[in-house]
């Protein structure tokens, strides 16, 4: 082998030595794993021999790192950050700052999301906790326990997040380790629920009591959640990585807006592949950046998805963007590789052939039922109903919380299940005691019959809690069903509005029958005010599109009154039945705002 080396060559060296020398030293040092001896390549300007290389678990990272170095890219701070010192090496330091009431600042506001805190100023001088709940389901004693930690560390309420999740906020600097540790005392955890790391999986949220189910997601989540909590290396990816199995029940998971999603499909017989149950692969669903996670043409028995899933991560360790963090997804290696290629990857470090199903192999999937997550239904197990609960937004106060667990412990099965629809559902409650237990729900505020527009409205925290929205979400969300129930308008069809304050669309704007995202509204010269600009026609599911943009810039106080416009207009001018996504989609935008009447929107 030549001793002289390319300037390529050479960058890569460079870059890769930058990458190992956070590890330097024995095993356990700070920064990323440990290290064993590095062998040098010559003495032509290199590293010399005793330069140490990456080992152990987080090495895959750090030869990422060096690999992007080496082609010339410049890694973001957040990567740098990483290396330097690990998130999870951090904690003892973390810990420190608590004690001292400081909170997690710059940087280090960044490692401590990997313990599930997020500093929310500044429109809270406070830690907001975010959890982790396979297929976000907890037992009763748990969600009254997490109850009695928001109210002792926090503000006393929570929040269902739009990934069927529990997030608590207004945790003041002393109280986040305190509120964390408390969290595993439940048997829960918050690790890895923030930055660059594989959030909660989310699944059916009826799994296992659903009589259309093809598969009971509860134990492939919760394989997949212990996976992740239990192999370091799966942490201090590129970017979040979300996935999702949806077993086919009525309650959609929204599978397909996750980078992986798991779909329960039926295998028929005479194609060449084994007729049954099987999971469809989809990658890449990023919303916000107008995706959906499109279908591979693989098809994986039950019993391999995790093995799948940890190779997929895998792959997208390695080659991720770790210099842009906007160009970070997994979406973006897709694009730039193709399925194929990426495929192959996957396959390589499987070790063997993914199943592909051929053209007509696979049966149509049971469709969703939109409004299942709201009202008493019936459970595959005879006589035996969960009732959806519905909450405003996804709130519910500590003594809120309390209750639902009584209730869940007298009447249902113990079990509490969160929906990416911002609500909740008591299981495994008997015929004979539905009346009391909706009673029960009643008097602590709560319903469990709601307008269809109440029951499909969905808003992320806006810029009462978070610095990157434009507009107060929750408040101008809830304005817009308060009123159009007010005024007695009934849409007879189930309709989801969404409302997200910035491009991170944490509440999906874009899949919203009416999707809408914060914008500052021009008012005079000077100032402006919390607005939207208004989409239409979104879907999920079968029905997957991507909403158009229909107005600009509506102020948020005028967005109650541009509803019901919408809305009136859909009712006169539909043909029969038809869903206002199908009603918004046959239409061009400029007729759309004829029928509506925004002419001069």
């Amino acid at each position: 082998m030549s001793g002289d080396f390319s300037a390529d060559q050479k960058r890569y060296l460079e870059g890769f030595v930058s990458g190992v020398q956070a590890v330097r030293g024995s095993r356990g040092a700070p920064g990323f794993g440990g290290a064993v001896p590095f062998q040098g390549a010559g003495d032509k300007g290199l590293p010399a021999p005793q330069q140490q290389a990456p080992s152990g678990p987080d090495a895959v990272h750090l030869e990422a790192m060096a690999r992007q170095e080496a082609a010339g890219k410049k890694l973001v701070p957040q990567e740098k950050a990483k290396r330097e010192e690990h998130p999870f090496d951090a904690y003892a330091r973390l810990k420190g700052l608590a004690a001292e009431n400081k909170f997690a600042k710059s940087l280090d506001d960044f490692r401590i999301r990997f313990h599930g805190l997020f500093y929310v100023g500044p429109t809270q001088d406070a830690y907001m906790c975010r959890l982790r709940i396979h297929n976000g389901i907890l037992k009763a004693w748990q969600f009254r326990g997490v109850a009695d930690l928001a109210e002792r560390h926090g503000g006393p309420y929570s929040h269902v997040t739009t990934r069927a999740n529990l997030q608590v906020r207004e945790i003041d600097a002393a109280n986040g380790i305190p509120f964390i540790e408390g969290l595993v005392d439940l048997g829960l955890t918050s690790k890895g629920s923030g930055a660059d790391n594989i959030r909660n999986v989310t699944g059916t949220p009826t799994a296992g009591i659903d009589p259309q189910e093809l598969v009971d997601t509860r134990p492939y989540a919760k394989e997949w959640h212990h996976h992740i909590l239990n192999d370091r290396s799966l942490y201090g990816l590129p970017r979040k990585f979300n996935v999702a199995f949806d077993g086919a029940g009525l309650i959609a998971a929204l599978e397909d807006t996750n980078d992986i999603g798991f779909q329960a499909v039926e295998a028929l017989d005479g194609h060449g592949i084994e007729p049954g149950v099987w999971w469809r692969l989809a990658l890449g669903g990023i919303t916000g950046h107008k995706d959906f996670a499109r279908d591979t043409g693989v098809i994986v028995p039950l019993g391999q998805a995790i093995k799948v899933a940890d190779a997929i991560v895998r792959v997208f360790i390695a080659s991720g963007d770790r210099s842009d963090r906007a160009k970070a997804r997994l979406k973006y290696v897709l694009d730039a590789w193709g399925f194929e290629k990426f495929l192959e990857e996957v396959e390589k470090l499987l070790g063997s052939k993914l199943v592909r199903a051929p053209a007509g192999a696979l049966a149509p999937r049971p469709e969703s039922d939109r409004l299942a997550h709201i009202g008493v239904h019936p459970q595959k197990q005879s006589g035996h109903n969960w009732i959806g609960v519905g909450l405003t937004l996804g709130k519910m106060t500590c003594e809120q919380m309390r209750a639902i667990a009584d209730i869940s412990e007298q009447y249902g099965d113990r079990d509490i299940r969160l929906t990416v629809w911002q609500n909740l559902l008591i299981s495994g409650v008997r015929d004979e005691f539905v009346d009391e237990a909706r009673a029960k729900i009643a008097e602590i505020g709560l319903a469990t019959e709601v307008s269809n527009v109440r029951a499909g409205l969905v808003a992320c925290t806006g810029n009462r809690g978070c610095k990157f929205s434009a507009a107060d979400t929750k408040g101008f969300a809830d304005q817009i069903a308060t009123h159009v129930d007010a005024i007695g308008l009934t849409v007879d069809t189930p309709i989801n509005i969404h409302a997200t304050g910035c491009h991170h669309s944490c509440a999906q704007h874009y899949i919203g029958d009416i999707g809408l995202i914060g914008a500052r509204v021009p008012v005079g010269e000077e100032d402006t005010v919390d607005g939207f600009d208004v989409l239409v026609g979104g879907g999920f599911g079968t029905d997957a599109t991507i909403a158009r943009e229909l107005v600009a810039k509506v102020k948020g106080e005028d967005c109650p009154a541009l509803v019901e416009k919408m809305l009136r207009g859909y009712l006169a001018k539909r043909d029969g039945e038809e869903t206002f996504a199908a009603f918004t989609r046959r239409h061009e935008i400029v007729e759309l705002k004829s029928i509506f009447e925004l002419e001069d929107a």
